[in-house]
């Protein structure tokens, strides 16, 4: 038998990601078969988890376990239709744990984005700092 050359992976991030069981989600939108996202905020969850993995800042395991845990803490009783709000919650708390971010700078971020939103004429680009309250946020 000849000699497979390998290369240890001890201490390396595994950025492969497992198969999912899309069909077991069967609220999740579909377009031709294949899972589409509701809203943009879907999209950009989806890729910041993407992204943050890649970056190294948690594995992919890591990921898929708190995505997992978050998704058994409702159980059988969700179709798949908060899929992305299961998604974002993980995506918090994993950024915590990891030191990325916390509570309280998500909230401040939340506030502006919506005090901005508020301040912000329908159908324009909302931009941070618009709308800003006399405490500054």
């Amino acid at each position: 038998m000849p000699a497979i050359r390998s290369m240890p992976i001890c201490g390396s991030p595994i950025l492969s990601r497992p198969d999912l069981d899309i069909a077991a989600l069967p609220a999740m939108p579909r377009d031709g078969g294949e899972p589409v996202f509701r809203e943009p905020w879907e999209a950009q969850a989806f890729a910041l988890a993407v992204r943050l993995s890649e970056a190294g800042a948690f594995t992919w395991s890591e990921w898929t376990e708190a995505l997992g845990r978050e998704i058994a803490e409702v159980g059988p009783a969700d179709s798949g239709e908060h899929y992305y709000e299961h998604w974002l919650a993980a995506l918090e708390k994993l950024a915590d744990a990891k030191g990325l971010t916390c509570a309280a700078e998500r909230e401040a971020r939340r506030d502006a984005w919506e005090a901005a939103a508020r301040a912000t004429p329908h159908g324009e680009p909302i931009l941070l700092g618009v709308g800003k309250t006399e405490t500054g946020g």
